[in-house]
């Protein structure tokens, strides 16, 4: 793995229908099963089966203040997240993949920094949520490592989807947030170092 595509040049840009099949392959790919073990966010030894199908993904792309981020590495596609407005000014952050083999060069904290200032800038969010299963104890230190921290709340994981098959017992959500700092503004307008390419706010 090498490290200098740590600083090696990445852009962002929404995910449009046309893209739900190729960042569909990268989630699961990031998650499930043999391709996802050389990465820390594999859920291959807990589940199987799918973590999202097309519909779904492009469901999360339409739905009202929800979106799915790209992250490209020349014209390859390496990382996705889904990024949501909830009530009282919290951000949503989820499935956040970085390709399995890219993973430890420090792009995930690049692309997560990305993440949270688009949610910031598109709905004016000042935290942000994530929910992480509670087996995934380094999962949990990576993102306390962002500067997430555990809220104490759990809810259930979600196998109505028929996506997933659990392969051990007790397998719950853990819910993480994080206050966010504030953007650095120039004049009136809200600005971001990182080049991407966005729709205005909804």
């Amino acid at each position: 793995m090498v490290t200098h595509i740590a600083s090696a040049p990445i852009t962002f840009r929404v995910a449009q229908a046309a893209d739900a099949p190729v960042a569909t392959a990268l989630i699961n790919a990031a998650y499930r099963g043999d391709s996802s073990t050389v990465g820390w966010t594999t859920e291959a030894h807990i589940l199987e089966g799918r973590r999202i199908d097309e519909a779904g993904l492009v469901q999360l792309m339409t739905e009202p203040d929800s979106l799915i981020l790209l992250c490209h590495l020349g014209d390859e596609l390496i990382g996705s997240v889904h990024l949501q407005k909830r009530a009282n000014r919290l951000g949503y952050l989820g499935m956040f993949v970085v390709r399995p083999d890219l993973q430890g060069c420090g792009l995930g904290r690049r692309f997560m920094r990305e993440a949270e200032t688009t949610a910031q800038r598109l709905w004016g969010v000042t935290r942000m949520a994530l929910t992480v299963i509670s087996l995934r104890r380094e999962l949990i230190a990576f993102y306390e490592r962002c500067g997430y921290a555990l809220t104490g709340a759990l809810q259930p994981f979600p196998f109505e989807d028929g996506l997933s098959t659990a392969l051990v017992e007790g397998i719950e959500l853990a819910m993480m947030e994080k206050q966010l700092p504030a953007l650095v503004q120039h004049g009136h307008a809200m600005t971001s170092s990182s080049r991407g390419n966005y729709p205005p706010a909804f």
